[in-house]
């Protein structure tokens, strides 16, 4: 039988004492005797009728549509270009969805709702806001009249269950030589960045790396929003930067958390992802004694990494550029470079040395390289491959315990 959700919801809120909060228990139980009595006691298979009670529960309590969506396991990102025009991401594949929001009235209300749960706000005066959904999810707002076809919500979603290195080896995203030689490095305490594009698993990676560091570390992670999942670490600290309030005043910016980190005594500092002048303050924490530290930052290549950080740094203080490279070379050790394939698999495509700097420029030496070999069934075949190159700098892994000879897996050139 055809059943008219909308009708059942506007019942139910009719049948809603609006003097006063209702509870969850009551709510889900107006909610089934409204449907009980709107397909007049016909047979409802379970699944759907649970479908329609959870529909109209969301819509009322919870984020709507959004919801529903949030739900979805195989959804990795929701795009939502107005409230009619609601676009996913499943399996590496972007399409536009027939499910709508009822008005932009009822989108902003999911927008003040989601970014009210981290005491963010978003408005005329602030029509730019970066948050998260309690699960760590990633959610970008944008309002109009900044974005001219409506309200826009990004939401890239975190994974349920906890992604390993196991996960990434069988996905292909990187080889079991690979993840050993980065295993190794953790351990030690050697400074590792992570670049790569848009989407190309940054976080996820860093998240991953983070299980190698020795369980006594104290670590100390650093964002704009919070999203690393660092469960394996019981002494660790979680900071999140704060935008000013509506005078513009009582910001705490990254460069202030990473300024007072240095006074909690920790092992390793984790800086969620670098944007602009605290690149200067991560790199002086690394050079200041707290090796096995991580970040990340956007690019299209290690080398391109490098020269945003050289533009970033000289953002925050005037610096000669050679010693803004001083500074970047001897801070960081290893650039691991992330990206998406054109089947939009996701892989690490170059783990490279930071080396030193010659004439000036800073070295890097490429230690591993994604090889690709073809296509099959428009699927990408390729695997990341160790290069003849000489990894230089083996201090820390002897310090560690660690002979060079034993840095890589047996199948390792």
């Amino acid at each position: 039988m055809k059943i008219d959700k909308k009708d059942i919801k506007n019942r139910v809120l009719e049948s809603i004492d609006m003097t006063r909060e209702v509870n969850r228990e009551e709510l889900h139980r107006i909610i089934d005797e409204t449907i009980r009595e709107s397909v007049n006691c016909k047979y409802i298979p379970i699944e759907s009728r649970w479908k329609l009670h959870s529909y109209i529960y969301n819509a009322i309590k919870g984020l709507g549509v959004i919801e529903e969506l949030l739900d979805d396991d195989t959804i990795t990102e929701i795009m939502v270009n107005g409230a009619k025009n609601i676009f996913i991401e499943r399996y590496g594949t972007i399409e536009k969805i027939d499910s709508e929001i009822e008005s932009e009235e009822k989108l902003n209300d999911i927008v003040q709702q989601i970014v009210g749960d981290t005491n963010r706000r978003v408005n005329e005066s602030t029509p730019i806001v970066d948050t998260r959904l309690k699960d760590g999810s990633r959610v970008n707002v944008v309002l109009p009249p900044i974005s001219l076809d409506g309200t826009i919500l990004t939401i890239r979603k975190f994974a349920k269950e906890e992604i390993k290195i196991e996960d990434l080896i069988r996905w292909q995203s990187i080889s079991r030589e690979a993840s050993e030689f980065l295993r190794k490095l953790v351990e030690t305490g050697y400074n590792i960045f992570i670049s790569g594009g848009t989407g190309s698993g940054k976080t996820t990676f860093l998240n991953v790396l983070s299980n190698f560091i020795p369980k006594d570390s104290r670590v100390i992670t650093i964002e704009d929003s919070a999203e690393l999942q660092i469960k394996s670490i019981k002494n660790i600290i979680r900071m999140e930067a704060r935008a000013p309030n509506s005078d513009g005043e009582n910001s705490i910016t990254i460069r202030d958390l990473i300024k007072t980190s240095l006074r909690m005594r920790p092992d390793r500092i984790i800086v969620g992802e670098v944007r602009g002048e605290e690149a200067l303050d991560m790199l002086q924490a690394m050079n200041t004694g707290h090796d096995g530290s991580m970040s990340t930052g956007h690019s299209n290549s290690p080398g391109d990494m490098l020269s945003r950080l050289e533009t970033m740094v000289i953002m925050g203080i005037e610096m000669p550029l050679k010693a803004v490279r001083a500074q970047i070379a001897s801070g960081i050790d290893v650039i691991v470079h992330l990206g998406r394939l054109r089947d939009r698999s996701r892989r690490v495509l170059e783990i490279d040395e930071v080396q030193g700097i010659i004439d000036g420029e800073i070295q890097l030496e490429k230690i591993f390289e994604f090889k690709e070999i073809g296509e099959n069934n428009g699927k990408i075949v390729g695997r990341l491959e160790r290069t003849d190159n000489t990894f230089l700098h083996v201090e820390k892994l002897e310090a560690g315990g660690i002979k060079p000879e034993e840095l890589y897996g047996k199948d390792c050139k």
